[in-house]
């Protein structure tokens, strides 16, 4: 299980990774007059799962990991659960760009996705060192 577990948190992290890169198309896009409807889809779409992932990592995270974390290092703990509030604020943001692109207003699509990608990045630079410190 431990196994299974290690693969699924790298392919979850890496994942991250592209869903945060993966962010920063739309917004670069909507900034113009093309329609793209494949950049949001795939973004949002992306952005969705690798959040699904995390709340299916999560029960295992809390029972196998989390108080040995808080125990050994109270700050890595911390910035895991900064991870978890930011991609919440990911996942939202990016669905805001989604239905705002949906419904013809792409200046707060633009927006929406621009502030997603900056909390992606931050959430992918937080994960990663969580990561490296301890994993499954």
């Amino acid at each position: 299980m431990e196994q299974t577990l290690r693969l699924i948190e790298h392919v979850h992290g890496h994942a991250g990774w592209l869903a945060a890169i993966a962010l920063v198309h739309p917004a670069i896009v909507l900034r113009g007059s093309k329609r793209s409807p494949w950049s949001v889809g795939l973004a949002t779409g992306l952005v969705t799962l690798v959040f699904s992932v995390g709340c299916f990592m999560y029960a295992f995270y809390r029972e196998r990991l989390k108080q040995g974390i808080f125990q050994h290092a109270p700050a890595m703990g911390f910035l895991f659960e900064r991870k978890e509030h930011l991609a919440f604020g990911v996942l939202v943001m990016t669905w805001v760009g989604a239905l705002a692109y949906l419904g013809s207003y792409r200046q707060l699509a633009q927006r929406a996705y621009i502030a997603a990608a900056a909390m992606a990045v931050a959430v992918a630079t937080f994960g990663t060192i969580v990561a490296s410190y301890r994993t499954f």
